[in-house]
């Protein structure tokens, strides 16, 4: 089994996919997927490539969910070995895309492989929902995909993400939501002048200021029982001319909330509105909402993960909604059960993005044992 998803990883690792490119993938997946008796469709949106691969006509639909995207591997001299040849070294797989999220992919193709050729008949359906647009825009890979099956009344039960979920161990940690994403671009008007006549000019460098310490020292809500508070980060500040004797125009300001459910997508923009009023700032505000927050509730999806952990690991895992967004915030409001199960983040995004091998081979028996107890 070590060497079945050994060899797939492998395989897909080599492949440079950086997003939003498959490289190959996705066309890999599939063959194997097809052999197994799955009705495979190719969706394509711009330069987005997408599978959805269908096994069975029944309820419950279990979905296996990821991305065949990566991340660009930065400086290329900086890795021990090439970020797309994979290499093994102590027991670690080596190569972008190692643990976010290849090996998981490995491991669900095997998981199911395995369980289809002990089991004649499947008390449900299995598919899986791949993209490879989810480390860059997300517009076109799995929203859109969510739509397609929206539209002809295919209904998700339970899904499964393969994200590097995990901590140390494999099991240790799943992702039970994620929160919300609220992106802002902020322009403050200003008036352009010379620094000798600042009486002249307005400077929105200096208007700004007391505003914007004001709103990264807000507290905004203090979370709740399932979800951390809500935190805002400033990613960008950009003014000025180039010259140190030009007082600028404008000034624009990139900021980003990962907000809880504690509060509404409404009442961030209100309250952070309010305090640029309140400093008497002239400004245009444009908001882009990433994703909603979502939480699955405990019930049988999550109950036969922790079982399944439990059984293979003997780990009893921590249920988390850290981290960043999943392409879960596009699948949740259908109304399917979700949770991220995957490899350790340790690594992911990192110079040198490595699994542990036996980690793969843990992930396919904790998957294999899910849809046992799901189908």
């Amino acid at each position: 089994m070590t060497d079945d998803i050994l060899s797939l990883a492998k395989q897909l690792i080599a492949c440079p996919s950086v997003t939003p490119h498959d490289a190959g993938c996705q066309k890999m997946i599939m063959d194997r997927l097809d052999h197994l008796g799955f009705q495979c469709e190719r969706m394509q949106f711009g330069d987005v490539d997408n599978l959805w691969a269908r096994y069975g006509k029944h309820a419950p639909l279990v979905v296996f969910a990821g991305h065949t995207d990566v991340v660009p591997p930065g400086p290329v001299d900086e890795w021990t070995s090439p970020p797309f040849q994979p290499a093994i070294r102590e027991n670690y797989l080596y190569g972008r895309g190692a643990s976010d999220m290849k090996g998981a992919l490995a491991a669900m193709v095997i998981a199911v492989e395995r369980f289809l050729n002990k089991k004649s008949q499947c008390n449900g359906s299995i598919a899986f929902l791949l993209t490879s647009d989810e480390e860059a825009a997300a517009i076109n890979g799995t929203r859109k995909v969510i739509e397609v099956l929206q539209q002809r009344g295919e209904t998700i039960d339970y899904c499964i993400i393969g994200e590097p979920s995990s901590e140390a161990l494999v099991g240790d940690q799943v992702r039970i939501g994620r929160r919300g994403s609220l992106h802002g671009t902020l322009t403050i008007h200003g008036k352009q002048g010379h620094v000798a006549h600042p009486h002249l000019a307005n400077n929105p460098i200096h208007k700004s200021m007391s505003a914007l310490n004001e709103i990264i020292h807000m507290e905004w809500d203090k979370g709740n029982e399932h979800f951390p508070a809500t935190t805002l980060q400033i990613t960008t500040i950009q003014s000025g001319t180039g010259a140190t004797n030009v007082i600028p125009g404008h000034l624009v300001a990139l900021f980003n909330f990962r907000f809880s459910t504690a509060l509404t997508i409404q009442e961030l923009q209100e309250r952070t509105e309010a305090i640029l009023h309140k400093h008497e700032l002239s400004y245009d505000l444009k908001w882009e909402v990433g994703g909603k927050p979502f939480l699955t509730q405990p019930g049988k999806l999550l109950t036969i993960t922790q079982l399944a952990i439990k059984e293979i690991t003997n780990l009893d895992p921590k249920l988390s909604t850290g981290g960043g967004t999943s392409d879960g915030r596009f699948i949740a409001p259908t109304g399917a059960k979700i949770i991220e199960l995957g490899v350790s983040h340790a690594t992911a995004h990192q110079i040198d993005e490595c699994v542990q091998i036996d980690d793969l081979q843990t992930l396919a028996l904790i998957y294999e044992k899910m849809l046992i107890l799901l189908l």
